[in-house]
């Protein structure tokens, strides 16, 4: 292949298990740093979520690809067809209306870049602001970019428990874990697909057995935990769509590095083993409650 060079993995920056020796990687010779937009870290990080960006980060690097992060806070519209990937998390209402106000502002050029086919990564508040609009049980409606096909309304329950889904990304299915931890209800509309499909947990709404929503290269979850850490075949998958858009080639024709995952892997599937165990159940909390100001 002729885009295709050696490249050595670079030794993590932070404590983590060995990883393997140095192995192919596609990659242009010219290949610039693989850009990350972080929306809101100060504000939607109330799960961990900011631990995804800490496993892309460093899957790309442990390969040898420069991963360059920008934190986009309140106020902040910059030109979103200048990164590659964009990640948005999750927060309580209170957060989540602070930056869907500010979301307003930043939806035009976030929807110029998702026809450009930049990745966006979403979870929980994500999701839902990425969708229409989200109604809260106050009535408050937070009005969202419109992004993905889906609504969302505050429910009387909260799911809140391990969960699992089936993901099929790129003609290839595996079981996706984390925690879920929402009462918003969200009906996915024909614009869009379901992210996966639920195995253990409530998933979207807890009725009709999907979870989360995909659009072209914009994937969306509830799943906290983080969830990429825990996951890193999904993980090397947006590396790849991400790699591939930016070389121009299909993401299938991009082969990254082997890693040793045994550490990710005894994570997921201590994640998993606790879904299973509420297999069949909406919540782990019995009776559910409704906390005042959680979403």
């Amino acid at each position: 292949m002729d885009r295709e060079i050696l490249g050595r993995m670079t030794e993590p920056t932070i404590p983590t298990a060995p990883k393997a020796p140095a192995a192919m990687v596609v990659r242009s010779a010219d290949h610039r740093s693989l850009r990350i937009a972080h929306l809101y870290p100060s504000l939607l990080n109330v799960a961990g979520d900011g631990g995804n960006l800490i496993a892309l980060q460093r899957r790309a690097e442990w390969r040898g690809i420069p991963v360059d992060v920008v934190a986009v806070e309140k106020g902040e519209t910059p030109d979103f067809r200048t990164f590659d990937i964009v990640l948005f998390h999750g927060g309580q209402d209170v957060e989540m209306a602070v930056a869907a106000a500010d979301f307003a502002l930043k939806a035009p050029s976030l929807r110029d870049a998702v026809a450009e086919g930049v990745l966006i990564f979403a979870v929980c508040a994500g999701l839902q602001l990425l969708g229409h609009r989200y109604i809260s049980n106050s009535g408050e409606e937070m009005v969202g970019a419109g992004i993905l096909d889906l609504e969302t309304r505050g429910g009387p329950q909260r799911f809140m428990q391990h969960a699992a889904c089936e993901v099929t990304i790129g003609g290839a299915t595996e079981t996706v874990v984390g925690f879920e931890n929402h009462s918003g209800l969200t009906e996915l509309g024909p614009g869009c697909d379901a992210f996966g499909r639920v195995v253990a947990g409530a998933g979207n709404n807890g009725r009709d057995g999907l979870e989360g929503a995909r659009s072209g290269n914009v994937f969306a979850t509830y799943l906290h935990g983080p969830v990429l850490p825990k996951n890193p075949w999904l993980t090397d998958q947006l590396i790849r769509i991400a790699l591939g858009r930016i070389q121009g080639i299909g993401a299938a024709e991009v082969v990254l590095a082997p890693l040793d995952d045994d550490l990710e892997r005894h994570a997921h599937d201590v994640a998993l083993t606790k879904a299973m165990a509420n297999r069949g159940k909406l919540t782990a909390l019995e009776p559910a409650k409704l906390v005042r100001g959680q979403k």
